[in-house]
């Protein structure tokens, strides 16, 4: 699997970036399926793994509703906060410096034709990830992500929102790990479309301030682990 650190990037540039990765691996599978010289293995897809921060933005889901952004889009502007509606899955939710961001692009038909599964490996990858800090995440019934105390009413936290895009089992979109994100910005939004719950972040859970860069080397080496993939 290839793995990428892109640093602090635009939303849209990563966005765009991510489709001409996508298109190059589904024009892979159309070639090897139209192709008479196969050998009834799989096309030489490749595997890619992007790490990122953005600057700051809300983004929606192809299934999300407007009203779940509580500012106008004047204050918004004001902010400095960009605004995208996308063609992933899921609500609205933020992006901004302090949160890492992960973006698997994938072909899924070499791991498991599955979109629940990949999205439950996805939520592993970050609940291994997360323990390596002392932090303990969990799965919440019937919400996609990672929480903090799922089960304990009125603590529950999201420390890690989830939403995908496939295509021909090609993967896109992904997971955001708050690690040392400014969680007022959430304040803006209903996280996810999640009414009365509340978000969380590595920081907020330990008190501290997490390196970046060793969240990026525990979530790849999970993401390998899990997928049973080797990173380069």
């Amino acid at each position: 699997m290839i793995l990428e650190d892109l640093g602090l990037q635009s939303y849209k540039r990563i966005w765009e970036y991510q489709e001409e990765v996508l298109q190059q691996q589904v024009e892979i599978k159309k070639l090897y399926h139209n192709s008479t010289d196969t050998d009834g293995g799989f096309p030489p897809t490749s595997h890619h793994l992007l790490l990122v921060e953005h600057p700051l933005v809300y983004t929606l889901g192809k299934s999300g509703h407007e009203e779940n952004i509580l500012i106008n889009e004047q204050t918004r502007v004001e902010k400095g906060i960009e605004y995208f509606k996308i063609n992933r899955g899921g609500d609205i939710t933020f992006h901004g410096p302090g949160q890492l961001v992960g973006y698997p692009i994938i072909d899924l038909e070499k791991f498991k034709t599955d979109i629940g599964w990949y999205l439950r490996s996805l939520e592993e990858v970050i609940i291994q990830t997360i323990a390596e800090f002392g932090i303990k995440g969990e799965r919440s019934a019937g919400e996609t992500g990672v929480w903090i105390e799922p089960d304990i009413k009125g603590k529950e936290r999201k420390i890690c929102a989830m939403g995908v895009r496939c295509s021909r089992w090609i993967t896109m979109h992904g997971l955001a790990l708050n690690v040392n994100t400014d969680l007022t910005y959430f304040d803006y939004i209903v996280p996810c479309g999640i009414q009365n719950k509340k978000v969380a972040s590595m920081h907020t859970e330990l008190g501290r301030e997490i390196p970046m860069a060793e969240v990026k080397k525990v979530l790849a080496e999970k993401f390998g682990s899990v997928f049973g993939a080797t990173m380069s």
